[in-house]
């Protein structure tokens, strides 16, 4: 029976792997061997840890002549700067640079609240520096409420733009926002009872929420700036605000939210608007089921949806919207585990298709891949390795344009039934997943061309982390221990030691190149094959999966 009840044995190397991967964009060889023998609630604890950005800001190393520099923190009007595309990709490599400096929750909650309030950065958003503003604003919640995010999006300048919220007055009202903030950000539709009417809201609903978002305008200057967050954020402009009381549905229990004249009271009316979403159970099951796909897979039955979900909505409800509660149960249960029926390897580990993110992330931080310091080299990291490369080439080619999903409802990936994650893997992207590692082998772009100042040095790391390296099957089979979701039969091990030894020859001809290699650190030879090797193992099926 599905149970969130805490796993009450400690972490075995296997589980500790399904965690690190599921719950942080970066781990180690040292810190998975920490996670080895924690208890499940000890090791979920520790990647909750507040911490600061390593990098507070992106830094724009062109024009070469004079660099924009740090233009996010400019007083001048963010549209005034040239090259906004750019700009907005280099606001990723700095969000991904951190993101990898720690293992932590952090980043992986953060890019979860995007696929809850979707705004793609090149669709819409404005200016980069309001796409800034929105990423530190999900950032800033990523291990915060949900509810209080909910009630902060609506006057963020990023989201105003990107859904004509900024457009909406009470004599013009556009409802796109509203029909979004309900149907994909937050209570989501239920089942249709009728011509645009659903089970969770109705028509009457969005036109009646598109009243209370009326006036919220976007402020060019970024001059109002949250206190509780110290981002900057919208305004409300009061002459276009429809002051009339709105009257919900039956969904709603007909609830009547009193309309209001003063910049103060028109906020304590968008909270309880906000409020009302967020007193439906149906809200926080649908932040549940999210969190579920997310984290866990991407299919389930009645009897998870009664022992899980809706226990853990219980949880979210009962903690006001904090998301942490919900985000350690889950992560800390049984039922994460697969350990909470017979058969531990039938559901799972294992039962995820990586996405891009996740795939760049496990290789460059696994294999310590050797990339410039933004800090240090912004223009080799900023402009040639992450924009070139990783934002133009690698994330495209694999399906993923990196915080600029095709729609409103988000990648595919977490909501597109029946596919889900399979839509990450296909003819159209296997390319460009197989590609990376060939990249980082060759130190070049192998997916068009051009340096990509990167460089994965497999001799360096099979003799730092590979205690048995001179033993062709522990050398196989220990690599596939640090990548694999589940451990390699004789079948495969012999398949992958062929890149080593060749077919028919003993094992002692790759004992003693290795052993030739530590005494006169000669690495022709073992580099070649050791590379074969690497090259062939990141693209197996069985990493693929996490």
């Amino acid at each position: 029976m599905p149970s969130i009840n805490p796993l009450s044995t400690n972490l075995d190397l296997r589980k500790a792997k399904h965690l690190l991967r599921r719950a942080s964009f970066k781990f180690t060889k040292a810190q998975l061997d920490s996670f080895v023998g924690m208890s499940a609630t000890d090791a979920v604890n520790s990647l909750t840890t507040a911490s600061t950005n390593t990098i507070a800001e992106p830094y724009d190393p062109l024009p070469t002549e004079a660099p924009d520099g740090y233009w996010t923190s400019s007083p001048n009007l963010p549209k005034t700067f040239e090259g906004q595309s750019r700009k907005r990709s280099i606001i990723t490599a700095w969000w991904w640079y951190n993101a990898m400096q720690e293992t932590t929750l952090k980043h992986k909650l953060s890019f979860f609240l995007h696929t809850c309030f979707v705004v793609g950065k090149d669709t819409g958003v404005g200016s980069s520096t309001y796409f800034f503003d929105h990423i530190n604003l999900l950032d800033f919640y990523a291990f915060g409420n949900l509810k209080t995010l909910a009630k902060k999006i609506n006057l963020d300048n990023g989201m105003l733009d990107y859904l004509d919220n900024t457009q909406n007055n009470k004599n013009n009202p556009n409802e796109n926002y509203a029909r979004e903030y309900l149907e994909l950000f937050t209570i989501l539709k239920g089942k249709q009872i009728g011509s645009d009417n659903y089970t969770n809201y109705t028509e009457v609903d969005i036109q009646q929420a598109a009243k209370v978002f009326s006036g919220f305008k976007k402020r060019e200057e970024r001059t109002d700036i949250d206190p509780d967050t110290n981002i900057p954020m919208g305004y409300i402009n009061i002459d276009q605000h429809d002051t009339e009381d709105k009257t919900f549905s039956s969904a709603f229990g007909n609830q009547v939210i009193i309309g209001k004249e003063t910049e103060a009271e028109i906020f304590e009316e968008l909270h309880a608007f906000v409020d009302m979403v967020f007193a439906q159970e149906e809200t926080a099951k649908a932040y549940c089921r999210k969190l579920y796909l997310y984290f866990v897979k991407s299919h389930w039955d009645e009897t998870v949806e009664t022992d899980i979900i809706t226990p853990l909505a219980q949880i979210l409800i009962q903690n006001d919207y904090e998301i942490l509660p919900v985000v350690t149960t889950l992560l800390s249960s049984e039922h994460f585990y697969d350990a909470d029926d017979s058969d531990p390897t039938d559901n799972i580990i294992g039962s995820i298709i990586k996405s891009p993110l996740q795939l760049l992330s496990e290789v460059t931080a696994m294999f310590e891949i050797d990339y410039p310091d933004p800090s240090t080299n912004p223009i080799n990291y900023y402009s040639s390795f992450f924009h070139n490369f990783i934002h133009n080439k690698y994330f495209l080619a694999s399906g993923m344009d990196f915080f600029n999903p095709d729609e409103v409802a988000g990648y595919p990936a977490y909501y597109q039934e029946p596919g889900f994650d399979r839509y990450w893997f296909s003819s159209n992207t296997i390319i460009g997943r197989y590609k990376l590692i060939e990249s980082f082998i060759e130190g070049k772009n192998t997916i068009s061309n051009g340096d990509i100042y990167a460089k994965l040095d497999t001799a360096a790391f099979v003799k730092k982390h590979i205690p048995n390296a001179e033993d062709p099957n522990l050398l196989v089979y220990e690599i596939a221990e640090l990548l694999y979701p589940e451990s390699i039969d004789t079948d495969r091990t012999n398949y992958f030691k062929s890149f080593l030894v060749d077919v028919g020859f003993p094992d002692y001809y790759w004992t003693g190149t290795w052993k030739k290699y530590l005494e006169n650190n000669d690495d022709t030879t073992i580099r070649t094959r050791l590379n074969d090797l690497i090259t062939a193992m990141v693209n197996a099926p069985e990493f693929q999966l996490m």
